[in-house]
């Protein structure tokens, strides 16, 4: 039985307070996600200018000790480099480059290739030292504990900067499952967490786990995959055979970004159909930007959702 997928005559007004909604979240908690998060990468970036000496050190040994602090380095070049940029101005493998912004050195790289290659990498990153910040590399003396924390946080902002989106979205995620949480404790449901899990399909009735991973059948292989799933919960009232109903939260800031991944649900939800069948129940528990054209997608797909401005409606699914 639909809930809000089969009542168009309602979409108009849920989008407009959905917008409000998010756009309310916006403007009281985003500036405090992002002062945390450019709180600690200040930390961070000041902790990469000790060991490069405050940036005076940019050598193949304190690369191939260090191989994190490369984002950060990227970060402190006049202009800021992004990765590709950074490959092509060095000339360096694509795979060194790419493996270093994940914190580590290629293990399959030869000694002779990898030492060349952080050499060029530091030779540019020196070159193109942005001395506005780094005002004391033309004064040849060490900066004052001002200097390095301002330099700190310009380098913070220019990184958080470039991953704003994901900063944003990661605590809208973490606020969206806080509410799912309380609505289910308000419920009489219990949370299973990471010791107490079980598998998907033998949780209790009456409890609830977040960030499960389901197999789920590759089609036309003998193989399966895991998805991962934000809320799994198991309703009071099921029987032995039952599935879990599956929660994907979302939350959009603007109308555009969503449209061009609505087939993910979709695709989703066809490989669950795949492996679990029809009786699957996966909906999506919604807040932001998401218009008619979406809705009318996921609809089409058979899949429903709650409104996070409405999250009542979740008694609907039989919680």
């Amino acid at each position: 039985m639909a809930v809000n997928r089969d009542r168009p005559d309602r979409w108009k007004h849920d989008i407009a307070r959905s917008v409000d909604m998010y756009n309310d979240w916006f403007l009281r908690f985003a500036p405090e996600a992002y002062r945390e998060v450019r709180s600690q990468t200040t930390s961070e970036v000041e902790q990469t200018m000790k060991e490069t000496k405050n940036l005076r050190n940019i050598d193949m040994d304190m690369l191939k000790a260090n191989p994190s602090i490369l984002p950060t380095l990227r970060m402190s070049a006049c202009p800021p480099l992004a990765v590709d940029r950074l490959i092509g101005l060095a000339g360096v493998s694509r795979n060194l480059v790419k493996t270093m912004e994940k914190g580590a050195i290629p293990p399959r790289m030869s000694p002779e290739c990898l030492e060349h290659d952080l050499e060029k990498i530091g030779a540019t990153i020196r070159r193109m030292a942005d001395l506005d910040i780094f005002v004391w590399l033309e004064r040849g003396d060490n900066p004052s504990d001002q200097e390095r924390y301002r330099a700190a946080t310009i380098v913070a902002d220019r990184l958080c900067g470039a991953v704003t989106n994901p900063i944003l979205r990661n605590a809208q995620e973490r606020r969206q499952l806080d509410a799912i949480a309380t609505w289910l404790a308000d419920a009489g449901y219990t949370h299973l967490s990471t010791g107490e899990r079980v598998p998907y399909d033998r949780m209790p009735p009456g409890t609830y786990s977040f960030r499960l991973n389901l197999p789920v059948d590759q089609e036309h292989t003998d193989h399966s995959i895991m998805i991962p799933v934000d809320a799994v919960v198991m309703p009071r009232n099921a029987r032995p055979d039952d599935l879990p109903l599956l929660i994907e939260a979302k939350s959009a800031g603007d109308f555009t970004n969503v449209n061009k991944r609505r087939k993910e649900e979709a695709m989703k939800m066809n490989q669950l159909r795949h492996t679990y069948g029809d009786e699957v129940r996966f909906i999506l528990f919604l807040c932001g930007y998401f218009d008619s054209g979406y809705l009318g997608y996921e609809a089409a797909e058979g899949i429903d959702w709650v409104w996070e401005h409405r999250i009542d409606d979740l008694a609907e699914f039989d919680l």
